[in-house]
């Protein structure tokens, strides 16, 4: 490997959705530093968070179709049953909802967690509550998602957070996507839910961290409880 392409390896590309933003910062600092010099580089902190947070690096998606994937880079708040949202018409029976609380360090754009084709999109406006709170799945802003796939239709939602103020989905109804496929962004501090059938095997715990596109949320074609956890 070259020099060179060794450079190019070392950096994390920015997902386009990002630049703006990052021309923004970088312009505010420059005018913040005109007025009191101290203040660009303060503005210029900001601007490499700005870049971080857009930071759209390349993941190792498991081909397994027994496999549900993280949809989020996050730390996973919650494993529980629970009837899902009535906008995606998934029914009034409990499904597994496995969510994951992204807050505005964690890499913000959402994957695939199956393969399979897209059903619905449907967008619900509402409040910006803090994410981690189970009510957030109800009353909050978000966008929520049906995917056919071979274990039956699954929901993922996108929540707004107390910071979020954007859903971005750019996937739309009838095209297929792959696990670990990009559809989406939230744009600062924000939740994913998946909504999952009865018959999956959740293999997360709350508190684990999860890497979209990479860590394994449940499986199908296995029996028994969710897996246990501790803390050391």
């Amino acid at each position: 490997m070259s020099i060179v392409d060794s450079i190019r390896n070392s950096f994390v590309p920015v997902h386009p959705e990002g630049y703006k933003f990052i021309g923004l910062f970088f312009g505010i600092s420059v005018v913040l530093g005109w007025l009191f010099s101290p203040l660009f580089w303060v503005g210029m902190v900001l601007t490499a968070w700005c870049a971080y947070f857009f930071r759209d690096p390349e993941r190792v998606t498991p081909i397994e179709k027994d496999w549900a994937i993280s949809p989020a880079d996050g730390r996973v708040s919650s494993v529980m049953k629970m009837i899902p949202p009535s906008e995606l018409e998934l029914g009034d029976d409990e499904m597994w909802r496995i969510s994951v609380f992204m807050n505005v360090f964690n890499c913000h754009v959402n994957r695939a967690p199956m393969t399979g084709e897209i059903r619905s999109i449907s967008y619900k406006a509402g409040s910006f509550l803090n994410a981690e709170l189970d009510k957030a799945s109800s009353e909050n802003e978000r966008n929520g998602m049906v995917i056919k796939t071979d274990h039956g239709e699954i929901g993922v939602v996108q929540i707004a957070g107390l910071v979020a103020r954007r859903i971005m989905c750019w996937s739309k109804e009838n095209d297929h996507l792959n696990a670990g496929e990009r559809f989406g962004l939230i744009r600062f501090g924000s939740r994913l839910d998946v909504f999952l059938p009865l018959d999956a095997r959740p293999l997360v715990s709350i508190g684990q961290s999860a890497i979209a596109g990479e860590t394994v949320l449940a499986e199908f074609g296995t029996k028994g409880a969710p897996v246990s956890s501790r803390r050391d």
